[in-house]
Order: C-alpha cells, then sequence, then structure tokens
C-alpha cells in the first residue's frame, strides 16, 4: 500500500513537472513572436535617426573641426563605431520582418559581430574620452605637449583589442546544429537559415563559462565604470577645491590695504577672468564626464547585469521555468538600450562641445538661408558669420 502511495506521488511530480515544462515553452513560444516584432520596430525606428546622427556627426568631426585634441579623435572613432553598427540594421530588420537569411551564414555572423564589436568600442572609447578630459585639466602643461598621433595610436590599440575581444561571441556560435544549445522555440521547430537570435550556441564548460564571464564583466563593464567615475570624482574634488579657495581668497582680511589698493585695482579684472575661465572649465570637463557616466549607465549597465544570468540560462546551468523567463524576457530589452547609444553619442557631441555646436549651428543656418533667399537679394560676404566662427572655435580652444 505505502509502495502504491509513494509511486502515485512520484507521478504526479513528474506530470507536474512536464505540465510547467510545457507550460514555460508555450510562454516562451509566445515572447520569441512578440520579440521579432519588437526588434524591427525598434530598429526601424532606431535607423534613420542614427544614420543621419552620425554622418552629420563624422562630417562635422572631419571637416569643421580644426584642432584634434581634446577627444575629438575619441569622437570620430565612436562615430564610425556607431555608424558601422546602424548600417547593419536594414539586414536585422529584413530577417526579423521576413524570417529568413538568405545572405549566407558570413554575412550572418559578421553583422552578429558588429553589435558588440559596436557595443565595446563605444565603451572603451566613453573611457577614453572621460580619462583624457580629466588628465588634460588636472595637468594642463600636458596639452602642451600632448600630439595628435598618440590619440591615433591609442585608436588603432583599442579597435585592435576590442576586435580581438569581441571574437569569442561568435566563436561559441557553432554550425554543427546536433551539439548546440538554443532556448528560441523557432530554431527548434524551422529549418530554415538562421541568424542573429535564433543562433545556436556552442555548449561550453563550466571553467569556460565562468571565465568567459568574468573577463566580459570585469573588463567590459567595472573597470570602464571604475575609470569614469574617479575622473568625475577627480574633476569634482578639483572644482570643490578651487571654490573653496575662492571664498578663503575673498573672505580673507586685508591688513595693508592702503598699501595694495593699486596692486590689487590693476590685476582684479585679469584675476577674476582668469579664475572664471578655470572654474568654467572644470564645470563643462565635469558636465561631459558626467554625461558619459550616465551614458555608460543607462544603456551598458543592463545589458552586463543581465549577461551573467543569460549565460548560465543558455549553457542550462539554470533551468528554473521563472528565472528563465525574466532573464530572457530582458535580454532583448538590454540589447536595444545598448543599441540606443548609436543616437545619444552624437547627442553628446553637440551639447558638450562648444565648437562642434558652433559648426553646426552655423552650417545649418547658412544652409537654410541660401534655400531661402533669393541669388538677387542674398549679400555674398557674410564678415559677421565669419567673425562668429573664429570666436566661437578661440573660446572651444580654451575650453
Amino acid at each position: 500500500m505505502s509502495e502504491r502511495m509513494t509511486l502515485n506521488i512520484s507521478g504526479r511530480r513528474e506530470a507536474s513537472l512536464v505540465n510547467s515544462s510545457l507550460q514555460c515553452d508555450n510562454n516562451m513560444t509566445a515572447w520569441d513572436e512578440s520579440m521579432e516584432k519588437m526588434y524591427t520596430y525598434f530598429y526601424l525606428l532606431l535607423f534613420i535617426p542614427g544614420l543621419l546622427l552620425n554622418t552629420i556627426a563624422l562630417w562635422v568631426l572631419c571637416r569643421h573641426i580644426r584642432k584634434k585634441t581634446k577627444a575629438v579623435i575619441f569622437m570620430i572613432n565612436l562615430a564610425m563605431a556607431d555608424l558601422a553598427h546602424i548600417l547593419s540594421l536594414p539586414l536585422r530588420i529584413y530577417y526579423y520582418f521576413t524570417h529568413t537569411w538568405p545572405f549566407g551564414r558570413g554575412v550572418c555572423l559578421f553583422c552578429f559581430y558588429l553589435k558588440y564589436l559596436n557595443m565595446y568600442a563605444a565603451i572603451v572609447f566613453l573611457v577614453c574620452i572621460s580619462v583624457q578630459r580629466c588628465a588634460f585639466l588636472l595637468n594642463p602643461f600636458l596639452v602642451r605637449r600632448w600630439r595628435r598621433r598618440y590619440d591615433l595610436s591609442i585608436s588603432i590599440v583599442v579597435w585592435v583589442v576590442v576586435s580581438l575581444a569581441c571574437s569569442p561571441f561568435i566563436l561559441m556560435r557553432s554550425s554543427d546544429s546536433s551539439n548546440t544549445t538554443s532556448m528560441s522555440p523557432s530554431s527548434v521547430s524551422s529549418t530554415k537559415a538562421e541568424c542573429f537570435k535564433d543562433l545556436p550556441m556552442r555548449p561550453l564548460s563550466y571553467s569556460v563559462m565562468i571565465t568567459m564571464i568574468v573577463l566580459a564583466e570585469l573588463f567590459g563593464f567595472f573597470i570602464p565604470l571604475a575609470c569614469i567615475g574617479f575622473s568625475s570624482a577627480c574633476i569634482a574634488l578639483s572644482l570643490i577645491q578651487r571654490q573653496t579657495k575662492d571664498q578663503d581668497n575673498s573672505t580673507t582680511p586685508n591688513s595693508s590695504a592702503h598699501s595694495r589698493v593699486q596692486s590689487v585695482t590693476s590685476n582684479c579684472q585679469a584675476d577674476k577672468y582668469q579664475e572664471k575661465q578655470k572654474n568654467g572649465e572644470k564645470t563643462r570637463a565635469l558636465r561631459m564626464v558626467l554625461s558619459c557616466s550616465a551614458l555608460f549607465l543607462f544603456c551598458f549597465a543592463p545589458y552586463h547585469l543581465n549577461f551573467i544570468f543569460y549565460m548560465m540560462v543558455m549553457q542550462k546551468k539554470v533551468s528554473h521555468c521563472g528565472t528563465t523567463w525574466v532573464v530572457l524576457h530582458f535580454h532583448p530589452v538590454s540589447l536595444c538600450m545598448a543599441s540606443l547609444s548609436c543616437c545619444l553619442n552624437p547627442l553628446l557631441y553637440y551639447f558638450l562641445t562648444a565648437e562642434f555646436r558652433s559648426h553646426l549651428t552655423i552650417r545649418t543656418s547658412s544652409f537654410s538661408s541660401s534655400l531661402l533667399s533669393s541669388p538677387i537679394n542674398s549679400p555674398k560676404p557674410r564678415p559677421a558669420q565669419q567673425r562668429l566662427v573664429s570666436m566661437e572655435s578661440s573660446y572651444s580652444d580654451r575650453e
């Protein structure tokens, strides 16, 4: 009797496990269909603004900014990385809209690789912008000794290192369907050519999986976050110390005011201008570094926080239905947030670089005025506009 009851209980448990597994698979099938629609609509909305913003950014940064220091080289490389990912979006849209891939596996893996190359190149170049702004501000003599070839050499090293570091993302995508793991229902039930989210993943050993997670999280998220945070703290501390020093100097009593009145009146305006200029430079640098950190956290933190659990779920180290559901539902959202940096980075150039903003505003206004005005009435020389360009350029050189 007891053996029969034990068999009944075990049978009920197995039946409940089977039912929960079927329910989880059904939920994932419904989400897989909605995920394809989300990718399609999101990439459609991202393509046109991203293409226009990054093309204009490259045009302004390469042609109209004379001084190729102060992170301009890094901004150019960042815009190139964003534009490369943007140009691959039409192929992604085609796949998610038609559910077919006639372009071959090599093109698929290359577009898949560009996604991660763009993300980690953007992370490293944001770090370079923040660290360079901090170093130039805290050590002004470094600006005079710095050469453009240094930025070019750093950019080449960044591209080589990031390209090699992102190679595991395509190496672990196997072409052998009998020795792969996939959580996508469409990849299991379909024999069509698969790409992007439907690419099967090569099974990894536990040690290889842990090593990959640790390296990706450490060098792709925590160390860049520490660098950007340290730069922000250094600039903020320097600005606070400068303001405290100014307040102390303003409240110090003048014991020999009568003897120093002539020197104070002669140097007062120059000293105030220099102090105001230094504080303004530090405030602008702090604003840029804080904007880089905010963009970094908003676009890339969600993906890296979810990446640990995503790898465990894809390698079937975690089989709990609720955890799997949450992780696989959040993964495409985090990827979309990372792709959103392609549109946010050009806004960073515009609002935080005075020369970029001035040149873009003047070129836009001159283009619109040339379209609206007739050839007879429009004056040929524009001395005021040329003076404004030179004033803005000299102002940005002093930043």
